[in-house]
């Protein structure tokens, strides 16, 4: 059986492809002509050529094809032209089911995300059976995510095979864009992470996301949503573990809300002038008003789903992006350990370390080399 994946060069998308790549006998990849396929190299995957706005393109892919696992989407918390997240994430989906369908495709396994759920007042965490509307979503990306969604559902009640899974935040190695999640970890390496915002979220290992896509193939029900989450905790908390992970201080004055907002919307009034991405994007800053704590039981319930664990994920996230950075940590570890400023920068992320002296943010991706998405160096003769 043939299995097709797309966004496989995406965070989520290329652990569980190569999750896949593992365990079933053909997996085909969808990728746009200018992807970067690093996160892909050396697996036993064919690569098909396309793109998902592009109906044409999707007949190739889905020939002789069983099962798919839709993961790819537009993950922008500000884009200069907002139609295009809707573009990928909307219409993206939309033609990859009416393909799929004419394909005869027996297994659908839709991506979508924990901002389709909705924080309820009161004190009950939400969860999948959470009713929301569209008008309460904030941001482009949150709609988009939500439409598309509603599209998979509608198709569901016209007879077809989807099941959707609801990630909440992953974390770990191989975040190579990276994601809003892996850009906080970044900014704290680099020292730009002097203070904190009182929100919080679900943290979640990224090779158990893969791992949950998977068992909800195997046994999610038809129509039916799956929250893959693991841990609730304060933007502060996931702080003071990439601290302790990094042997750096952890962050401690709480930047007020309507501060951050203030900055958010100025900085969004800058760049919507200059066309520049913005650094504090506003959607990301209206998302941290209320903390995304849900309660992620029932995919352990339904589908055995058994996380193993976000302080190792949060640790490899910090020993990858100091392979892929030069980064070298402080002598003196702990939470305590001396601010890297204080030190003139000496262990500033691939600032003094890297022989180019330029942060992650400034390197162009080619020039990280490739490295084992569980954060180890790759061996010679591949990984």
């Amino acid at each position: 059986m043939t299995t097709l994946i797309t966004g496989a060069t995406g965070f989520v998308g290329r652990h569980v492809t190569r999750l896949l790549a593992e365990r079933v006998d053909r997996v085909r990849v969808l990728v746009r002509p200018a992807s970067q396929l690093r996160a892909i190299e050396g697996l036993n995957v064919d690569r098909v050529f396309g793109d998902l706005r592009d109906k044409s393109s999707l007949a190739k892919a889905l020939a002789g094809v069983r099962q798919v696992f839709h993961v790819a989407a537009d993950y922008r918390l500000w884009a200069k032209n907002p139609d295009e997240i809707y573009e990928n994430n909307v219409v993206g989906t939309r033609n990859l089911i009416d393909a799929c369908r004419e394909a005869g495709v027996e297994r659908f396994v839709y991506t979508s995300s924990v901002a389709t759920i909705v924080v309820p007042a009161g004190e009950r965490l939400p969860d999948e059976r959470t009713a929301a509307r569209l008008d309460q979503m904030i941001g482009h990306y949150k709609r988009s995510k939500f439409m598309a969604e509603e599209e998979v559902m509608g198709a569901v009640a016209k007879g077809f095979p989807a099941v959707v899974v609801n990630p909440t935040t992953p974390v770990g190695a191989g975040d190579w864009k990276p994601t809003p999640t892996g850009r906080i970890i970044v900014d704290f390496l680099n020292g730009r992470m002097p203070a904190y915002v009182d929100t919080g979220f679900n943290l979640v290992a990224v090779d158990d996301v893969a791992g949950g896509h998977w068992l909800a193939a195997k046994h999610g029900r038809i129509g039916e949503r799956y929250i893959l989450g693991e841990r609730n905790m304060t933007l502060k908390d996931f702080l003071v573990l990439v601290a302790r992970k990094a042997g750096r201080a952890a962050p401690r004055m709480r930047l007020p809300y309507a501060v951050a907002l203030a900055a958010g919307y100025t900085e969004h009034f800058f760049c919507s002038i200059t066309g520049r991405e913005p650094r504090i994007p506003l959607e990301g800053v209206r998302m941290a008003k209320h903390k995304m704590f849900v309660d992620a039981s029932r995919a352990v319930r339904e589908l055995g789903f058994r996380p193993t664990g976000v302080e190792a994920a949060i640790e490899r996230a910090v020993h990858w992006y100091r392979y892929v950075t030069n980064y070298s940590p402080p002598r003196r570890g702990g939470e305590d350990a001396p601010d890297s400023r204080q030190a003139g920068g000496e262990d500033r992320v691939a600032r003094s370390a890297s022989p180019t002296g330029r942060s992650i943010k400034d390197r162009p991706a080619q020039c990280f080399g490739r490295t084992d998405l569980r954060g180890t160096p790759p061996q010679r003769g591949g990984e």
